[in-house]
């Protein structure tokens, strides 16, 4: 079998401008040939440890176990390694296998695949530079929270006093320690978002301590991102096995573990838990993004990317389980010590009651004096008898309450995470290791979303390509600069609003297009065959059928599912209100509503304006009478009989010379311009032809 290299100019592929790309992905040499000044992977090891570190991220620890104990427990596993298996493994195998074969980034990916859809990769690089944004800002709180964790006690274990009148601040009195230092002290923040108050110069100086990091981790490449890889991917594994342990040893850890995996399998029905289940397998994956192509795109060319595809989707669903066992057995210990406390608090109200000479028929057997020695069942079982007579002083101490509160996102965090560690022993040692390793989870995600900017980029234009150290650093210039709107006082609002709106919608359009250029444009016979050539060994049948139907549909209903909750449910936004000490949910205003439509616009506007663009040089290619417009199309015509295996076979056959003549079949190109080919090593005869010819 026969195959041709792929294109590698801009103006080799434009005139391919078919709706269908019309050479194959790869050569029987693969791609070194044409890549030889790119840069690789040292080793295996580091090309794993960038793809895990990258697809784990802050939310398999904040955002999993939420999902997990919101939506069924071990039910919604079970249906997260359902979807993981049918759409993340095939979809995630689909872009290694793409960035690997071409050897581009996502712009040039999606643009060798085909013309019509160029514009995929730029909305890709959109969304990558929305996250970037924000995620930086998330790694700034965590540098500041890492920096206040070298105090004893902890800043955030007791509510301040108020220097003139010398009781406790009411705002923290009326929430609590941790709150009152995550919304005060951290971020200063306002009421709403339509305030935005003045800057947040502590926070502005940790943003750009965070963007001088990653700049100077990637400012070399792969290379010297590689190095922080090692650290970055690998400690926080061993930070949450520390906690692990050290969090079953505390009373409490066993009903957390049984209130986060008890099975409630009616959640089945609920479509909405199924968008809940099918988001967070593709935004855990990485899906989209292009760092993972970009990643792919500096393997060796043979490199079983099948293998990996499973090894680093199994790694992140391992990953998203150890760290809700962490979040839950922790989270179980707060809430005993809240619910026990609050026993405490009712005993002591039953004890002054019985110094009073009250003798009621509801009088608890247990002894009220003496909270030690009474069980929280016991108290419970109780109170559930005589709830209605006890008057309204005397509350029911529910420790699955407590257990639903704070366990999603920065409340998580920086708010249930900081309340548990002021109670360890040792409080600003744990608190260190818990927010180093926030930080190294947020850092090995960063480098790969600014590597799903920058490949593309320097592989896509030359000028840029050449300047390798100049884009980063002017990257990270522009980065922090816009990330400046997220360190005012309003601007926790704003990553909320980045985080919700600004990624999801674009990188599931993305997705439904790659998937639609590879299955139905590009074809999936074709991407198996080019596949088969790379491994050497032919993918299981399954994935033409996936690809073409089953993750195509499911994305699509996914699509579908975002647009009509953000139709039908107003987007919202929680608060927090200083003067009442709580968080509340308000509707975005106006301007925020159009906010919100324009960044959704902007990362998918690419895809309709790049098909838009191709369509018009296309028709500009077809009236031009100049004879370069000719050449092209004699060319663009060529490579449509070469458009498949079967195709080059039987153009071979149909003109070949008389067996005497002495003049052999081509057998495929090598691209050495914009316009001219020379042909692999053939006999004098030949090569004198295709001087005639004009090739």
């Amino acid at each position: 079998m026969t195959e041709k290299p792929p294109l590698d100019s801009a103006e080799d592929r434009d005139w391919l401008g078919e709706g269908r790309s019309q050479s194959q992905l790869t050569g029987p040499e693969g791609p070194e040939n044409n890549n030889g000044d790119r840069p690789a992977w040292d080793s295996k090891i580091q090309y794993v440890l960038a793809q895990v570190g990258f697809s784990v991220g802050l939310g398999n620890v904040w955002r999993f176990p939420y999902l997990c104990h919101q939506n069924g427990g071990g039910a919604f596993m079970v249906l997260y390694v359902f979807l993981l298996l049918i759409i993340g493994v095939p979809l995630f195998f689909m872009e290694l296998a793409a960035g690997q074969s071409i050897r581009q980034g996502s712009i040039g990916v999606w643009k060798h695949i085909s013309p019509n859809l160029a514009g995929i990769g730029y909305s890709s690089c959109m969304v990558c530079f929305y996250v970037a944004l924000y995620y930086n800002v998330i790694i700034a709180w965590s540098l500041f929270y890492m920096g206040n964790s070298f105090q004893y006690p902890l800043p955030w274990e007791h509510c301040p006093l108020n220097p003139t009148t010398n009781s406790t601040v009411k705002e923290c009195a009326g929430s609590s320690a941790t709150s009152y230092f995550w919304f005060r002290k951290a971020l200063n923040i306002t009421n709403s978002i339509e305030e935005s108050g003045e800057m947040n110069s502590i926070m502005t100086g940790c943003l750009l301590a965070a963007w001088t990091i990653v700049c100077l981790a990637m400012i070399k490449g792969i290379k010297s991102s590689a190095r922080v890889m090692y650290f970055s991917t690998v400690f926080p594994y061993v930070v949450l096995f520390i906690f692990l342990i050290r969090g079953l040893m505390l009373d409490g850890a066993f009903e957390g573990i049984t209130f986060m995996f008890y099975p409630r399998l009616e959640i089945w029905g609920n479509v909405q838990v199924w968008r809940q289940a099918a988001t967070q397998v593709f935004f855990a994956l990485g899906l989209g993004y292009g760092s993972v192509i970009a990643y792919s795109s500096y393997n060796p060319y043979h490199n079983n990317c099948h293998r990996d595809a499973l090894m680093v989707s199994g790694i992140n669903f391992m990953t998203s389980v150890l760290a809700s066992l962490v979040v839950f057995v922790v989270l179980g210990f707060r809430a005993k010590n809240i619910a026990l406390r609050c026993m405490a608090n009712n005993l002591g109200l039953l004890s002054t009651m019985a110094s009073h000479g009250s003798d009621q028929q509801w009088w608890p057997t247990f002894n009220v004096t003496d909270p030690d020695s009474v069980s929280l069942a016991d108290y419970r079982e109780w109170y559930s008898h005589y709830s209605t007579v006890v008057g309204p002083n005397i509350t029911d101490c529910n420790l699955d309450e407590e257990m639903n509160k704070g366990v999603e996102g920065t409340g998580l965090a920086f708010i249930a995470f900081t309340e548990v560690m002021a109670l360890f022993p040792a409080s600003p040692f744990w608190s260190t290791l818990f927010f180093l390793m926030l930080l190294n989870l947020g850092l090995s995600t960063m480098f790969g979303t600014m590597q799903g900017i920058l490949t593309p980029l320097m592989d896509n234009f030359s000028f840029l390509g050449r300047h390798r150290t100049a884009l980063t650093v002017g990257s990270c210039v522009l980065g922090f600069v816009l990330g400046l709107l997220f360190t005012q006082r309003s601007g926790n609002y704003f990553v909320t609003m980045f985080d919700d709106y600004s990624a999801t919608l674009p990188l599931v359009i993305v997705v439904v297009f790659e998937t639609i250029s590879v299955s139905w444009v590009y074809g999936t016979d074709r991407f198996l065959d080019d596949i088969e050539v790379m491994l050497k060994w032919r993918p299981p049948v399954v994935y033409k059928y996936l690809w073409k139907y089953v993750c195509l549909l499911a994305m699509i209903g996914l699509l579908a599912a975002s647009l009509l909750r953000m139709v039908f449910k107003s987007p919202t936004y929680t608060a927090w209100n200083q003067n009442t000490a709580s968080e509340m949910t308000l509707e975005y205003p106006g301007w925020a509503l159009a906010m919100i439509v324009l960044l959704i616009v902007f990362a998918s506007l690419p895809v309709p304006i790049g098909y838009i663009h191709s369509m018009v040089k296309k028709r500009q290619l077809r009236i031009s009478g100049s004879d370069e417009g000719r050449v092209q199309e004699t060319h663009r015509e060529m490579y449509t009989k070469c458009s498949s295996t079967e195709q080059l076979d039987s153009d071979s056959q149909q003109r070949a010379p008389p067996e005497d003549s002495g003049i052999h079949p081509r057998t495929a190109f090598l691209s050495v311009g914009n316009e001219h080919y020379r042909l692999l090593p053939q006999q004098e005869e030949e090569e004198e032809e295709e001087e005639d010819t004009g090739v």
